[in-house]
């Protein structure tokens, strides 16, 4: 699986439901902890959400993630027209984490 970013925007009347079931799939993954596969997700100031999955085997370890079945279903539903996901596929040019703390 290539570095894939997903970019949407929900309407605002959805944003806090997608969140909800964003968190899903996180405390998912976290139960199943797949191996060798990156994952994050942000909500920027405009209600817009970002994606990043990186994988060093082909599979994706989400398609198998019950919660992750449950954020798709209605995804295109909740967005605001023409701001629908957006899958692309992206080249990483580095990264860099310290010891911060998340509030």
């Amino acid at each position: 699986m290539p570095t894939i970013v997903v970019r949407y925007r929900p309407t605002k009347e959805h944003a806090d439901h997608n969140q909800r079931l964003v968190e899903a799939v996180y405390a998912e993954l976290a139960a199943t902890r797949p191996a060798d596969f990156a994952y994050s997700t942000v909500r920027l100031a405009d209600g817009t959400f970002i994606h990043t999955a990186e994988s060093v085997e082909g599979a994706n370890p989400l398609a198998g993630l019950a919660s992750f079945a449950a954020f798709l279903d209605g995804i295109g539903e909740r967005c605001e027209p023409g701001h629908g996901p957006d899958p692309q596929s992206a080249t990483p040019i580095g990264s860099y984490a310290s010891d911060v703390s998340r509030r």
